[in-house]
């Protein structure tokens, strides 16, 4: 089969560059994964992965040894680039597009005239347009979009990744995409290159929409958990079960209530919406609000486990899950980290940590006094507050009589099918 492209280069080796890289290498096409980091770099080389995800070291094996993906730290020419690098939050909530800034220039001077640039990385409205203007200052011997419109010598556009953790290898190719160009022909060509391996719908537009769509997809979300969120924290004053108001609650056919958790964690709902806000601040308030909710969620699980903790003259608190979400091993962001940080900054007592998809905390929680890292069984039989932050599939071996006579803080909802008596929120 002929491809549009014969040598595509992906900008960044993280979890969405990654396997989007063996994916595309997977098609028979050949691909340069760059990446500033040297140990992901040299693992990628030997054919391994530098975090867990199912099926991508199969992937990224077969991509290594046919030949068809290699890794390097510095940029060379390809056909089309496809920059996918984080964009953090800075302190102040606003949006820190360094990375995006460095991969810019990474790539100017090796373009050439009829080369696609794909901006991946999830960006506040106008990045992509930004993007161009700097290539254009970096190289001036090429003309770029907003200089020469369709008849430009290189083609910029947008497309935002869609998956999830746990599931990219498959949704990498079956979920629909979102492709924005800076013109009708940017777009043109950008489906070219997604059509090469996505095999759910390509819908084209303008970067800028397709921008907001990425933002408004989990701004969208993490409204909707806020709901929930304060739902089960008011139902905590007043006494009541959350989860089973819930259950009842979606009885009604056009009621669709989320489960509430610790917070939100992730690279994407708990990050995204500020990129709105930031934008828009003076009419952004709802999606403000959610995030505040969502934020300050956390705060009220460690109110009630200080709360519980005030029984015991040196309590043990077991906290089970560190990750963002279930069975994986990303801590971005996540409401879990923020919990047992401050449950050991505020010395409530021993505090032990069990996160069964990684082999040592991570650096911001691995120096601290008053925390061990352990296992479940450990953890569980030390424990006078056993607190349940993520639903990992590995939690659900544990039986109520592990749980006896120990105070339990169930976050998640995760245990109220075998548990009679349980502080689920």
């Amino acid at each position: 089969m002929r491809h549009p492209f014969s040598k595509i280069s992906v900008i960044g080796l993280g979890y969405i560059g990654l396997p989007t890289a063996a994916t595309i290498a997977s098609r028979g096409i050949e691909v340069v994964g760059v990446d500033v980091n040297e140990r992901a770099v040299s693992l990628i080389n030997q054919g391994q992965v530098h975090f867990i995800e199912p099926d991508l070291d199969m992937l990224v094996r077969a991509a290594v040894t046919t030949g068809r993906l290699r890794a390097v730290t510095t940029p060379e020419p390809a056909e089309a680039f496809i920059v996918a690098v984080p964009t953090p939050l800075a302190d102040n909530k606003r949006p820190d597009l360094s990375y995006i800034d460095a991969a810019t220039e990474s790539i100017a001077p090796v373009l050439e005239a009829g080369n696609l640039v794909v901006l991946e990385s999830t960006s506040p409205v106008g990045t992509t347009a930004k993007m161009a203007r700097r290539l254009a200052e970096l190289r001036p011997d090429l003309t770029f979009p907003h200089q020469a419109g369709d008849r430009s010598d290189i083609r910029i556009a947008y497309c935002p990744e869609r998956i999830l953790p746990g599931r990219m290898v498959l949704e990498l190719v079956e979920n629909d995409r979102i492709i924005g160009g800076l013109t009708a022909a940017c777009a043109t060509r950008a489906d070219e290159l997604y059509k090469s391996f996505v095999k759910g719908a390509c819908f084209l537009t303008d970067a800028s929409s397709a921008e907001l769509v990425k933002l408004t997809e989990n701004a969208y979300r993490d409204v909707n958990i806020a709901f929930a969120n304060e739902l089960s924290v008011i139902c905590d004053r007043l006494g009541i079960d959350v989860w089973r108001v819930i259950e009842l609650a979606n009885r009604h056919p056009r009621v669709n209530i989320l489960q509430p958790g610790p917070g939100v964690g992730g690279h994407c709902i708990a990050v995204d919406p500020w990129f709105i806000v930031d934008s828009v601040p003076e009419v952004a308030r709802l999606i403000r609000t959610a995030r505040a909710v969502n934020d300050d969620k956390p705060h009220h699980v460690i109110e009630k486990i200080r709360r519980h903790a005030e029984r015991f003259k040196d309590p043990i608190v077991a906290c089970l899950g560190l990750s963002y979400k279930a069975n994986i091993d990303d801590l971005r962001e996540s409401p879990a980290v923020e919990i047992v940080a401050q449950l050991v900054t505020e010395r409530i007592g021993k505090v032990i940590a069990v996160e069964p998809h990684i082999e040592a905390l991570p650096p911001e929680l691995a120096k601290r006094d008053g925390l061990q890292f352990a296992d479940v069984r450990t953890a569980l039989e030390q424990a006078d507050i056993v607190v349940l932050l993520v639903d990992h599939a590995a939690f659900r071996s544990i039986e109520a009589g592990q749980l006896l006579n120990k105070i339990v803080i169930d976050t998640r909802g995760f245990w109220r099918d075998r548990l009679t008596v349980v502080d689920r929120q």
